[in-house]
């Protein structure tokens, strides 16, 4: 009876340990995931590994080729502008939802969020940087109270992280300056401040983000030849 759980637990810890190695880009798009050197690595079997890369599949953040493997999905151009219209309607809509029913607890934890980012701003940690910034997104939304709503951006979760991460050339003075007049729409509970703020925030950053990912599209790339070729020397071959 106790195996499932452990099971389930290797599972999410493999997820959480790829998941945040791609999103904070210590895996590169595009880069072929070995099965049998990452659960090496983790220390656990193929199964729960597999399992792992099929909730980053879900995501977007994974491409599996069947029989053959799986690379980092790569991110295009295209991808960031279709999550900026995505993002442009259904964070906006969080915005407004927060705003109206944010209570005291709610604004506590925006503002932990927003001074995170700040010190991190003023420390020029980037990882961290876009961690807190990522985090103050995904926090309005939990302040929504539409689980409707939580269910369709949750999994954007990690591509927005993943975004800051790659756009972190972006000024983040700037972003600050733009989180804290959210938050102060939010805690003022003005609806419609809180949205027209959060939608020239999201739009602001488009075409910053879009000419900066001209530096890491990979628009061409195959996954079924990206898994056809392991990209690593066996240590036979290192011994042959």
């Amino acid at each position: 009876m106790s195996a499932e759980p452990a099971k389930k637990s290797l599972r999410d810890r493999a997820y959480e340990e790829l998941r945040d190695r791609i999103v904070d880009l210590r895996l590169s798009p595009g880069q072929r995931l070995v099965e049998r050197d990452l659960a090496t690595e983790l220390a656990i079997s193929r199964i729960p590994l597999r399992e792992a890369l099929q909730m980053l599949e879900r995501e977007g953040l994974v491409v599996i080729v069947p029989r053959q493997g799986a690379i980092v999905a790569p991110f295009t151009a295209a991808d960031v502008r279709d999550l900026f219209d995505v993002r442009e309607s259904l964070e906006v809509l969080a915005a407004r939802l927060a705003a109206e029913r944010a209570e005291p607890t709610d604004l506590a934890a925006l503002r932990d969020q927003l001074d995170a980012a700040r010190q991190a701003t003023a420390a020029g940690d980037q990882a961290a940087i876009a961690a807190a910034n990522a985090g103050f997104h995904a926090r309005i939304v939990e302040v929504s109270g539409n689980p409707l709503l939580q269910s369709l951006l949750r999994p954007l979760e990690s591509r927005v992280r993943w975004l800051f991460h790659l756009t972190k050339e972006r000024d983040p003075g700037t972003q600050c300056a733009e989180h804290e007049a959210l938050y102060a729409a939010i805690a003022a509970g003005d609806p419609d401040a809180a949205a027209e703020i959060a939608y020239r925030h999201v739009a602001s950053g488009r075409e910053p983000s879009l000419a900066l990912s001209a530096q890491w599209s990979m628009p061409d790339i195959d996954p079924v030849s990206a898994t056809r070729t392991r990209q690593r020397t066996s240590q036979r071959d290192k011994t042959a």
